[in-house]
């Protein structure tokens, strides 16, 4: 008789889910973690915490009014790290306690500490003053998250010389900031501290940037983020980065040399693997600490099961949470259907970018024909109310059937505007239902009517001069 019917290493999105699953199913759960770590990576150093930042600078800066106001407008003249914090430690503790609940009233039991495999059945979890308790349970889910990838040739002081952790820790807010790497949390925190009025330098050692994303979407970003004195690098790698008093030089290969008040390296993120034993278990991990699984998120040991960032692409709060839900219920025998193919990837930089599906180069490679239908935020009359002229919705059409290809937004709302098109492509709809559809007025949502006009009236000239 083991102590627990599943056991889940890890609290954050993914293992949380996974334990509220099984728990609901009638299942003894148990969930370890650290106390001051309840709710993960997700809701302590990433998703909660910087969107909740981004919130603050938005409000702060007066950024999105300043298209009715004037460009000089702020709402608060002199922003601190105190009035940027405030916001985000009220939130997190709110969470962690709707956490906590959750759990608590699933009769999810609880284990403060850290987690490490004795064998495949069998976990040793230590708390904070050294005391180890065993824990053996019938499935395991290793749900540990990650934690950024840290190059072994830069100092990290975590005041000067930052990741995407330490940066939510900052005194103050820097007047410059070389930021490495052009990834989703580079361009996200890159567009903050701009917004914030930082002068920021964005590094990338590729010749461009979300390359996953719509072309014409990344340039518009681009222009906005120029706007806001960000300079783009290229094409170009870090040499070394030397941290001075009142500063650090970030060198770069070609040879130029960046000053800056603090640097920030987002390069990419390492699985939280190495302290968990995995071959007690018979686990192993690859050089980024991630663990393959199976379409069921087994991994090579059938009742051990891995869900969330450490297993690795998407690596998103969203389809962790779906991952740890299917884990357990696989692990229950209860059926589920395999998460959804069509996924929408949310970018939560100034402006905000979102879509779901393919863009027009992946179309075009593939040999799909498509009609592009556009709306511009200028031309609505919600765009004008809240003062964003620069917001685009685009849907990507089939003539053959009218489906919904792609859908792809940039601008105020865009993570939410997308589940409408997320929601049309997944019933299987057509650009028809979006033409005869009666939208709220004046909203955002309207984008995707005036789009779908646009759209099924290029696809109407060609029908034309057909006939």
């Amino acid at each position: 008789m083991t102590d627990f019917d599943m056991l889940v290493i890890g609290s954050g999105p993914g293992g949380q889910k996974a334990a509220i699953a099984a728990a609901k199913l009638g299942r003894r759960v148990a969930v370890v973690d650290r106390k001051e770590m309840v709710g993960g990576v997700s809701l302590h150093t990433g998703t909660v915490p910087s969107k909740t930042l981004r919130e603050a600078v938005l409000y702060l800066t007066g950024l999105t009014q300043r298209d009715l106001y004037g460009q000089s407008y702020r709402l608060k003249e002199e922003i601190t790290v105190a009035d940027l914090t405030a916001r985000t430690q009220h939130v997190v503790g709110r969470e962690v306690d709707v956490v906590r609940n959750q759990l608590s009233r699933n009769r999810v039991a609880m284990f403060s500490g850290t987690g490490r495999f004795v064998d495949d059945h069998t976990v040793a979890v230590t708390d904070a003053t050294g005391q180890e308790q065993l824990l053996t349970a019938q499935h395991i889910v290793i749900a540990t998250g990650t934690r950024p990838a840290r190059p072994a040739s830069v100092e990290f002081d975590e005041r000067t010389i930052m990741d995407s952790d330490s940066v939510l820790n900052m005194e103050r807010v820097p007047r410059s900031m070389v930021i490495v790497g052009a990834g989703v949390i580079g361009i996200e925190y890159a567009s903050m501290f701009a917004a914030l009025g930082s002068k920021v330098t964005v590094v990338e050692q590729r010749e461009g940037m979300l390359d996953f994303c719509d072309v014409e979407i990344v340039e518009a970003l681009k222009y906005r983020l120029r706007d806001l004195a960000v300079t783009f690098r290229f094409g170009e790698t870090v040499a070394a980065v030397e941290r001075h008093p009142r500063g650090a030089l970030t060198i770069l290969e070609s040879g130029k040399k960046i000053p800056a008040d603090a640097v920030m390296y987002s390069a990419g993120r390492q699985g939280l693997t190495d302290a968990l034993d995995l071959a007690k278990a018979g686990l192993t991990a690859d050089r980024r600490g991630r663990i393959a699984v199976d379409e069921h998120y087994r991994t090579a040991v059938p009742h051990i099961y891995a869900v969330g960032d450490v297993i690795g692409f998407p690596a998103l709060a969203a389809t962790s949470m779906e991952q740890g839900r299917s884990a357990a219920y696989h692990a229950c025998e209860e059926p589920v259907n395999p998460i959804h193919h069509l996924q929408p990837i949310g970018i939560y930089s100034i402006p905000e970018i979102s879509f779901i599906g393919r863009t027009e180069d992946q179309l075009t490679d593939e040999k799909v024909p498509f009609e592009v239908g556009v709306s511009r935020y200028r031309e609505l009359a919600r765009g004008q109310i809240v003062g964003d002229g620069h917001g685009m919705l685009k849907l990507l059409v089939s003539p053959e059937d009218r489906t919904l290809l792609g859908v792809h937004c940039f601008g105020t709302g865009a993570t939410e505007l997308i589940h409408i098109g997320q929601a049309v492509m997944g019933c299987g709809g057509t650009v028809d239902y979006l033409v005869d559809a009666v939208f709220n007025y004046p909203t955002f949502a309207e984008s995707y009517k005036v789009a779908a006009l646009d759209a099924t009236n290029k696809m109407r000239e060609v029908d034309h001069l057909r006939d």
